[in-house]
């Protein structure tokens, strides 16, 4: 309850039905002066965040100690005492994911270093730091050659050779422009189906807006279906809970929200684990201790146990058909998530 002074009039302002008490018994809303101060204001913002707070490292503390706790309580209906899971699954999300896409980049070594006389593109990015008799000197003793001065634009050539790249290509020929395309399918030297025209007709497109960069194209399609991931995992949860739901039909008691918020919470749960391994993976990277890469793969068989006594708690069923039906749900929605995936990868390729 709030400290504002309250109305002497007894109508709602929201929904102007008549109060009897403080609250509004058909709103809810709080039958107060609608006046208020700047510090007003202000503290009522923090009174939020430190509520929103507590609640969620309360609600926190269950949901990794007691798996299948959480679901359980709210499909009961004790809900006031915990973060709401929609809300809890939005911030742990959006967390996640803005740590990850802040601090991962896509390298050369992660995509593929184009290579010129033997050298990677990124030493010949640095080749402007060096001294062209220097440059030379080098490039002439790796060829066998005289050691005679390199000029200005011969030095620029040998630079640019290293993007002189091919793009990317679906058929042996590369179509220069869409109207050569269309020439031949006209003149029936191909036979196209509809999807093979748009992918190459998207090669061409691309292919034009990159200069036939081949290294720049994947780096844009990585980029972008790595972008794609919050979505991909959001239009995988409902498909999880259809496959509980499914393995659980028999339980008359449970309703498809049941097994949704069940879900959530496994989301949840999945979203704070990822974000521990992917710190672990970062400092591994800086480190190079071997027994990161082992602590990481204990954490991710302990989310697994975990999901597999979340089951248990929360449908109520023995070892052995827990087991099954863990088994059936992880292989046959891995199934799902790889075409999910697929169709992920056909949407960033004809985004770029």
């Amino acid at each position: 309850m709030s400290h504002h002074k309250e109305r002497s009039a007894k109508n709602c302002l929201n929904c102007n039905a008549e109060v009897l008490g403080r609250y509004c018994q058909v709103c809810g809303q709080e039958n107060i002066e609608p006046k208020e101060t700047a510090w007003n204001l202000l503290t009522h913002f923090f009174k939020d965040v430190i509520h929103f707070d507590g609640k969620f490292f309360s609600t926190l503390k269950f949901l990794v100690s007691r798996p299948g706790f959480l679901s359980k309580e709210y499909m009961v209906g004790r809900r006031a005492s915990y973060l709401n899971p929609v809300k809890m699954y939005v911030f742990t999300s959006a967390i996640f994911f803005l740590v990850f896409f802040t601090f991962s980049k896509i390298t050369d070594n992660e995509i593929g270093n184009t290579t010129i006389n033997g050298k990677t593109s990124t030493e010949i990015e640095k080749m402007d730091s060096l001294h062209f008799a220097d440059f030379t000197r080098e490039i002439n003793r790796e060829d066998k050659k005289p050691d005679v001065p390199m000029s200005r634009a011969e030095f620029k050539r040998y630079k640019d050779s290293a993007y002189e790249n091919t793009g990317i290509r679906f058929t042996t020929k590369l179509y220069g422009s869409k109207a050569e395309y269309d020439s031949v399918l006209k003149s029936g030297k191909k036979n196209h189906n509809w999807l093979q025209r748009q992918l190459i007709y998207k090669q061409i497109e691309v292919n034009k807006k990159f200069n036939n960069n081949s290294k720049l194209i994947l780096k844009s399609f990585v980029d972008t279906l790595l972008h794609s991931l919050p979505q991909m995992l959001f239009v995988s949860l409902p498909l999880f809970a259809v496959l509980l739901m499914l393995l659980y039909i028999r339980r008359k008691d449970l309703y498809y929200v049941d097994h949704l918020i069940f879900t959530v919470h496994f989301y949840i749960f999945s979203f704070i684990v990822m974000f521990v391994m992917y710190w672990i993976s970062k400092l591994n990277g800086t480190l190079d201790w071997g027994f990161l890469k082992l602590l990481n793969f204990l954490i991710f068989l302990g989310m697994l146990f975990y999901e597999y006594k979340a089951m248990r708690k929360f449908y109520l069923q023995g070892r052995a058909k827990t087991i099954l039906k863990f088994v059936l749900l992880n292989f046959i929605f891995l199934i799902f998530l790889a075409l999910i995936f697929f169709m992920f990868i056909v949407f960033s390729f004809f985004k770029i």
